[in-house]
């Protein structure tokens, strides 16, 4: 079935070379574009698209005041545009808040290298927002979140891995907003390109009561602390002595991503074992389903999220197929069965 796309940005070229892209691909077919909201928005009603694809930034009204308004009055599945800024950085995440299911980085108009992968990223985006759910949006809810979960002493043992792709910039602020400052170390992997994981993780700083931070190379793995892999960089836990340490690096992508959860998960497997706890979020396609299994083998408890609160029911999916998660939880319960895990000394529990 042929996937039906609108594209909006008030570039001329722009709105030409992802028409050209996009079509590229048999599977899609670009029904029309506009070069502003106001015209997106009788398009919108007139060729009903299956997908928007949505400039953050444009004149007479910008593409978040926009976001707002669809998602509250007929949400549909929206992938923004984004250019690489600090400003755009901000604005796009405040999108996904919104309820955009993804992004993709504004095309470079006369350059053609890289330009393949370009396009494969874009179709695979657009499919799984083709097939993603989408819920109507109030206000309210993109800034509603639950405080941390009040817990008595927890296992100073465990670390915490967690993987996501589409739609987990907002599963990993809902499970990390409800950790306590006294959890143990979280190592989160979530497919981003570079430029973005900063500004990630800065936001997710200012919303929960762990520190979160862009992690670093060779820096020491500390309690009360969630470190993000940088966009472009696979991470790993590694030891040091009784420590451990983060080891980033920029071998090949795992999955065709990098960073990859696998890579993470595969490093808690060597260095962890029994006292990790592995957690894959919301995304496409199987990245980490093969390394939450070789973590469950080795004695790590493992959970995924349920399909009827994932937006894109992807890589849980396969993790449960190949037999790799012992539960599987709504993401709004999530958080509270781990810290319950941790509470415990890390014993099974049963749910």
């Amino acid at each position: 079935m042929t996937i039906r796309v609108l594209v909006v940005d008030d570039s001329a070229l722009v709105r030409k070379l992802l028409t050209e892209i996009i079509q590229s691909d048999p599977a899609f077919e670009v029904v029309g574009t506009a070069p502003n909201p106001i015209v997106a928005r009788q398009l919108i009603k007139d060729l009903n698209p299956d997908v928007l694809t949505l400039d953050v930034e444009m004149p007479q009204m910008d593409g978040i005041d926009f976001l707002e308004r669809l998602m509250r009055l007929r949400p549909m599945p929206v992938v923004m545009i984004s250019s690489l800024t600090e400003k755009g950085n901000e604005i796009t995440l405040r999108a996904l808040e919104l309820g955009a299911i993804d992004f993709i980085t504004k095309p470079k108009v006369g350059i053609s290298e890289g330009l393949h992968e370009y396009s494969i990223d874009i179709h695979n985006k657009l499919r799984a927002a083709a097939s993603a759910r989408v819920a109507r949006r109030t206000p309210a809810v993109a800034k509603a979140a639950s405080g941390p979960i009040k817990t008595v002493r927890l296992s100073s043992e465990k670390l915490v891995f967690v993987g996501a792709s589409t739609g987990g910039t907002e599963a990993i602020r809902v499970f990390l907003q409800q950790m306590p400052s006294s959890a143990p170390a979280i190592l989160i992997t979530q497919h981003m390109p570079p430029g973005f994981t900063r500004s990630f993780a800065d936001r997710l700083n200012s919303l929960c009561a762990m520190h979160v931070k862009e992690a670093e190379d060779h820096e020491r793995v500390l309690p009360g602390h969630a470190y993000i892999a940088p966009g472009g960089r696979h991470m790993r836990i590694a030891r040091s002595g009784a420590n451990y340490l983060i080891s980033l690096s920029d071998d090949a992508p795992v999955n065709r991503h990098r960073p990859s959860v696998d890579v993470l998960f595969d490093s808690a497997t060597q260095h962890v074992a029994r006292n990790a706890v592995g957690v894959i979020l919301t995304g496409m396609g199987r990245d980490g389903a093969a390394g939450l299994l070789e973590m469950k083998n080795a004695g790590a408890t493992t959970f995924a999220q349920d399909e009827a609160s994932c937006v894109v029911f992807g890589m849980p999916k396969e993790a449960i197929l190949l037999h790799a998660v012992d539960h599987v939880l709504p993401l709004s319960q999530m958080a509270e069965h781990v810290v319950a895990l941790l509470a415990h000394g890390g014993r099974s529990l049963r749910i």
